[in-house]
């Protein structure tokens, strides 16, 4: 039997991460035990650099633009206000620290997100500190940004990662002040009546051209300390973080997928 990459990578995740969970739960339920951020990270294996020339890509007639460099009307704070963060005479938005993450006014379900993300030229910092930002899927499912060319740090944290939980399966990352594109493909979990998970979430994400994950289970919402979890709720907004760096977006585009007559044509 064959083992995909990505499985093998996923079955790592669950020894090295989750897979310690039951050997815990043994001598302390994982509920009453004190978590610490570092119970949830992991550095090997580390992903292979490759280049990659991706293209960019206009909004296709069906998209619904959220971003275009003109103004933040699709936008509010994650308090319900106007948005604080710079805007760009070049058409794109910068992050200004402390003044928190944004969110879409419009909810979502399942989507295609296109998203161009940038990090700041000049270097500041290392690791977890150097261009750190995030998209979140329905406000709570993290693709990790970061500065991720020619620095370390946990894998499953690093640009591409589906933070906490999956490690990209290379790493395309361009220089910092480079454009860079994440395409992100996102099936959005189901609950039943009683708030029970139905189906989990799955994603799929193509960063700078290069597939990274392809359909990977999303085990829950992102979470920086303690394993994820699944609590129940319906459509919701994208949110990018503030997260106190100087990262910038721009040509932000979304295309409802539950809205096509053939989705789950071929279901069982």
């Amino acid at each position: 039997m064959k083992i995909s990459y990505q499985n093998f990578i996923s079955l790592l995740l669950f020894i090295f991460v989750f897979g310690s969970f039951t050997a815990c739960a043994q001598e302390q339920d994982p509920e009453d035990r004190e978590w610490v951020p570092e119970d949830t990270e992991f550095y090997e294996p580390v992903p292979p650099v490759i280049e990659a020339q991706g293209g960019f890509i206009d909004p296709p007639s069906d998209a619904t633009v959220l971003f275009d460099g003109s103004d933040f009307s699709a936008w509010k704070s994650m308090g319900g206000g106007d948005v604080e963060w710079r805007l760009n005479d070049d058409g794109s938005m910068t992050v200004e620290p402390g003044t928190g993450d944004i969110v879409t006014r419009d909810d979502f379900g399942s989507i295609q997100l296109y998203v161009e993300w940038r990090t700041p030229e000049e270097i500041v910092g290392e690791g977890q500190g150097r261009g750190n930002s995030g998209v979140f899927l329905q406000r709570r499912y993290e693709v990790q940004v970061l500065d991720s060319y020619e620095n370390e740090t946990y894998v499953n944290g690093m640009a591409g990662s589906i933070y906490k939980q999956y490690a990209p399966l290379v790493n395309p990352a361009s220089p910092p002040g480079e454009w860079q594109t994440y395409n992100i493909f996102y099936e959005a979990p189901e609950f039943d009546e009683n708030e029970e998970l139905v189906k989990p979430g799955y994603i799929t994400v193509i960063w700078n051209g290069v597939v990274v994950h392809h359909r990977v289970e999303i085990q829950g919402r992102t979470l920086y300390i303690g394993p994820p979890d699944y609590p129940a709720h319906g459509d919701d907004g994208i949110r990018l973080q503030d997260h106190g760096d100087l990262v910038s977006f721009r040509n932000i585009w979304v295309r409802e997928l539950d809205n096509t007559p053939v989705w789950g044509y071929y279901d069982d």
